[in-house]
């Protein structure tokens, strides 16, 4: 596996100034990847303060600094410096950073569009218990992109996440039992996959399972 590294050392040491400041930015909000599109922008200190973090190691650091370069916001997007950063932060387990390169190589962002390396990531991010890569390790089965297509597999990907309320994997789980795509067909099982993700917000999931109640299901 290619790892891009590239060194961009410190020579001095935190004041307590900036230990102060770390503290409170790495106990913040944003050390949450999936809370980024709602944040506001980070001031220059901050993104320095995550900067000096992430260059002694840090992986929650260094993964939070990929997004920032991912995304834009509060640095020029740079999608290779996105990807050096999620690495570093993956090499120690990092379950957002695992997840994140999972999605550029799913998407074909700042790389060559790969689902088999895509899979491979989302792989090891849904191991770790991450639903939202278990969602995509199944979405990636049940469609047979980098990886052989395999509905019982996608189904139970999927339902590893829907256990955890991931209202995506809910709903398709929904889908799958009324088509019988995976399992047995059984519009019960589906309804109440339905009404599961219509709990959590998803108002085709609300649309389907009042459809099958209207059947008497």
């Amino acid at each position: 596996m290619l790892i891009l590294v590239h060194s961009t050392p410190f020579s001095h040491y935190l004041t307590e100034q900036e230990i102060a400041m770390l503290k409170k930015i790495l106990t913040s909000v944003f050390c949450s990847i999936l809370l980024f599109s709602t944040a506001k922008a980070l001031t220059p200190a901050e993104v320095q303060a995550y900067r000096l973090a992430a260059d002694r190691g840090d992986a929650a650091a260094q993964s939070t600094l990929g997004t920032l370069y991912e995304k834009g916001q509060s640095v020029r997007q740079d999608y290779a410096e996105a990807i050096k950063w999620y690495h570093l932060a993956a090499d120690k387990g990092n379950v957002s950073a695992l997840y994140n390169l999972g999605m550029l190589h799913a998407e074909g962002k700042g790389l060559p569009q790969n689902y088999v390396e895509a899979a491979k990531w989302f792989r090891l991010a849904a191991d770790k218990g991450d639903a939202a890569a278990q969602s995509n390790l199944g979405k990636l089965y049940e469609k047979g992109k980098g990886v052989r297509q395999d509905y019982a597999e996608a189904v139970k990907w999927y339902t590893r996440a829907a256990d955890q309320g991931y209202a995506a994997a809910q709903y398709i789980l929904g889908s799958l039992y009324a088509a019988g795509k995976g399992v047995r067909q059984d519009k019960s099982v589906a309804k109440e996959w339905y009404g599961k993700s219509c709990d959590n917000g998803i108002q085709e999931g609300c649309d389907k399972y009042r459809e099958l109640k209207e059947k008497g299901l």
